[in-house]
């Protein structure tokens, strides 16, 4: 599953994979970049104009321009020369432009703790991806009721946003299949799932909505400003973390989740007994989940014998987790109560 940001650190780093929130488009080309500022290339005159004088096609020469000085066929004031620099600027333009416009008016937005900027290492790299038609449908109908921003904007009360039911929260849903199938499973206990994956969140809300599960509400943007800056103390009965993000390589281990910074953000917010339940198939990540969780001083591991825990009933098999079975990887579930 994806997943969410961790050393909620405010410092920064000058590591070269610190990066910035919000979603970062690549790959785009020249003429792409050029045209998010207004930089065209089309094909003209062959012979020079004269000063003032117009082209065949009826366009002003190239040279002229407007009154409000910017140059014809140009969106912006000014004349922009279609050189390297100009393109690069259009890319950071074009970028700056994706990361605050929402891609569905009304539902989640592009950047929602944009506000809440900070230069510290994440563990997800927030992408866009092709929403479907059925996905589009449930997040333009259903996200108004059942979605929010995390804004870092206001304390959530979760009495009031789930009806009294008793809440967990599940970072990183991936497509929601699970998710929703635990919502039916348990239509007492109230889900907020979160995520960044625009697809994943549409399908998630048209999944519960298909089922007729109303205990769940998708949060749209970075976990750590909703744990840090949206929720009360001791308002969770629980945190669940299936199969995030491993992080293979040594120098990106630091992008990992389950983090001592990131369990210290975690446990003022959870009822004293609440559970914190992760999952993962790589076994490297395992041991230092069960490392981490073990030496914090605000968590007991519910095993006897100190190790891993068998899957519980009412964790259904993800499309992950299979993934990982088809290729022998061993899947490790940890259960720790917060003390």
């Amino acid at each position: 599953m994806s997943e969410q940001p961790l050393n909620p650190t405010p410092g920064g780093s000058d590591d070269a994979d610190a990066t910035p929130a919000g979603p970062a488009r690549t790959g785009s080309t020249a003429a792409d970049d050029a045209a998010a500022i207004g930089v065209t290339a089309a094909a003209g005159p062959t012979r020079e104009t004269a000063p003032g004088e117009a082209t065949p096609d009826g366009t002003a020469p190239p040279g002229d321009v407007t009154a409000d000085g910017s140059t014809p066929g140009s969106s912006v004031p000014g004349d922009v020369p279609a050189d390297d620099d100009a393109l690069r600027a259009a890319s950071f333009e074009r970028a700056r432009r994706l990361r605050m416009e929402p891609r569905f008016p009304g539902g989640p937005a592009a950047d929602p703790a944009g506000s809440h900027h900070e230069r510290r290492i994440r563990s997800f790299q927030p992408r866009r991806s092709r929403v479907t038609t059925g996905q589009q449908e449930s997040l333009e109908r259903l996200w108004p009721q059942w979605g929010l921003d995390i804004d870092g904007k206001r304390v959530l009360d979760l009495t009031e946003l789930f009806d009294g039911l008793p809440v967990v929260l599940e970072i990183g849903f991936g497509m929601g299949e699970a998710t929703a199938q635990m919502a039916a499973d348990d239509p007492g206990t109230g889900i907020l799932a979160v995520d960044v994956h625009t697809p994943g969140q549409g399908n998630l809300l048209g999944l519960a909505d298909k089922a007729g599960s109303t205990n769940v509400r998708v949060a749209n943007g970075d976990a750590v400003i909703l744990l840090r800056e949206m929720l009360a103390p001791e308002s969770l009965d629980g945190l669940r973390v299936y199969f995030p993000d491993p992080w293979p390589k040594a120098r990106h281990h630091k992008r990992r989740l389950i983090q001592p910074a990131f369990l210290d953000l975690v446990a003022p917010v959870l009822k004293p007994g609440a559970i914190v339940h992760c999952a993962t198939d790589w076994e490297p990540y395992a041991e230092q989940m069960l490392e981490v969780l073990t030496a914090h001083p605000r968590f007991e591991n519910t095993v006897a014998d100190g190790g891993y825990a068998p899957r519980p009933a009412f964790r259904p098999l993800t499309r992950f987790e299979g993934q990982g079975l088809d290729k022998g990887h061993v899947v490790h579930d940890l259960l720790f109560a917060r003390v």
